[in-house]
């Protein structure tokens, strides 16, 4: 584990360095990293470039690249917690229904501005936590009570497919000027309005989530034995899983609120991050944040690169990789879901 932490933890900031290379106006790399030391340290580097080229640093580019690691941090660390809670594979927000969800509580407050401004400046993520929470509140209630996972997982699939086909109506419906075109933009997720304070409440929902999830690691990990040996070990399953997928609920929320709805990242992180480091919750979390966060920085470059000047969203980088992932996982379970 150690020699894995290590490799991601230099990776993350080559590959974030690279990011911030690249844009409409093309940065030296060596420019890059000098402009971050002496916004560090300043005065440690004698200044060779023009101010401007901090002005892209700071202001614009390296907003974004934050973002979008906490993102992918968080949206990973989802996905890890959402399948050890389900025992299946298959389960990460964007699946549970949760994503879209919260994606229809952002709808309806940019078109109808219901409670708009209600909370400050976290209104939106507010409004995207209780979406995400409907989504799985109604999900887990066509379920029934004591269904199994594979019969949740279909029935927030078929939520979240209805909250989002309601959202598009909602756009098309009632949305005013360029709301629909935003919206949709948005929808499909992506870092292009990218400022600073939108990565305090992903940030901090992130830490605390993490720092949770790590300590109850020890009871966490009894669910992969089962929900008897679970029991038999002092541990209640179920009020365990519901306090779970609560929380994968906020994270979701969290990240939807401000990057929009980026699926596939909570599936396909944590199955790299299992076989490089196993299951057991303490060394699957960092990893699986570290993977996440890097994933999501690379995808996000790609967004950008591959056909300036046109920006591709992030969401659809991240489906066109996690489909075929998430068709493998399937094939390679099918006797597992009959």
């Amino acid at each position: 584990m150690p020699a894995v932490l290590v490799a991601l933890c230099v990776a993350l900031p080559l590959a974030a360095g690279l990011a911030l290379s690249v844009g409409s106006v093309k940065l030296p790399l060596a420019d890059v990293w000098a402009i971050i030391v002496n916004g560090i340290a300043p005065g440690a580097i004698e200044p060779w470039w023009p101010p401007v080229r901090e002005a892209i640093i700071f202001d614009a580019r390296m907003p974004r690249v934050v973002l979008a690691m906490v993102v992918g941090a968080a949206l990973a660390v989802a996905g890890a917690v959402a399948q050890t809670a389900t025992r299946n594979p298959l389960a990460d927000p964007y699946l549970l229904g949760v994503s879209n969800g919260a994606g229809l509580a952002v709808v309806l407050l940019v078109v109808f501005g219901f409670g708009a401004g209600l909370f400050g400046t976290l209104t939106l993520p507010i409004a995207a936590f209780a979406g995400a929470l409907l989504a799985l509140a109604v999900a887990m209630v066509i379920s029934g009570r004591g269904g199994s996972i594979v019969v949740l997982l279909l029935c927030g699939l078929a939520v979240g497919q209805t909250f989002g086909a309601v959202s598009s109506i909602i756009l098309f419906g009632w949305a005013k000027g360029n709301q629909t075109e935003q919206v949709l933009f948005w929808l499909a997720g992506g870092f292009g309005d990218a400022r600073w304070h939108m990565v305090a409440v992903p940030g901090v929902v992130l830490l605390l989530v993490s720092a949770g999830i790590m300590m109850a690691g020890r009871w966490i990990d009894l669910l992969h034995a089962g929900d008897d040996s679970a029991a038999a070990l002092g541990v209640n399953p179920g009020a365990l899983r519901m306090v779970l997928l609560l929380v994968v609920s906020l994270v979701a929320g969290a990240s939807v609120a401000v990057a929009g709805g980026i699926g596939f990242v909570g599936l396909l992180v944590p199955h790299g991050a299992r076989a490089l480091v196993g299951a057991a919750t303490r060394r699957l979390l960092p990893v699986a944040a570290l993977l996440g966060a890097l994933f999501l920085v690379l995808c996000d470059l790609l967004a950008r690169s591959m056909a300036p000047p046109i920006e591709v969203p992030v969401g659809l980088i991240t489906a066109a990789i996690g489909g075929p992932v998430f068709l493998y996982v399937l094939l390679r379970h099918r006797r597992r879901f009959g």
